[in-house]
């Protein structure tokens, strides 16, 4: 299964969400393509891009976080926050479910492999907090060359 097919299978709901690595090609689909948001939010799915070259650290990654997923007050908040308004999201409803793509993470895996670590635990909390609903969060640790020790690959 390519990158595109495992997409398609998580947007129609045939496969179980989850944290995972989504290996992408260095062509379209690679770090900077967002067509995959419009063929998520086509299918009901609200999409979420994180370009993690712009989170070196906890605090860039959290300022980041603060900007995409529009949370207010996270940039004076810490772990916690994060995780409380990933399991909320209610300012950013989805009638499908919810996808994040984090692309880039192995710039804060290189600078700061502890925050790294926490990020990956609050986004596994926060699938398992969605997963029983009828709008399930998944989220895609996008890469082209590392892979992220744990996190099973879709592709």
């Amino acid at each position: 299964m390519d990158a595109n097919q495992a997409l398609n299978e998580l947007l129609a709901g045939r496969l179980k969400p989850g944290v995972y690595q989504w290996r992408t090609p260095p062509v379209p689909g690679a770090v900077g393509d967002t067509g995959w948001t419009r063929r998520a939010e086509e299918a009901g799915w609200r999409g979420f891009h994180l370009d993690g070259r712009r989170a070196r650290g906890k605090d860039a990654f959290l300022r980041l976080c603060a900007d995409v997923f529009e949370m207010p007050a996270l940039a004076d908040g810490g772990w916690d926050d994060f995780a409380d308004y990933l399991r909320d999201l209610s300012w950013a409803p989805a009638k499908n479910g919810y996808v994040v793509l984090y692309e880039s993470w192995a710039e804060l895996a290189d600078t700061d492999q502890k925050a790294l670590r926490v990020v990956l635990g609050v986004f596994g909390d926060a699938v398992k907090a969605w997963r029983d609903t009828p709008t399930p969060m998944v989220v895609l640790m996008a890469g082209v060359g590392a892979e992220v020790a744990g996190v099973p690959r879709l592709v």
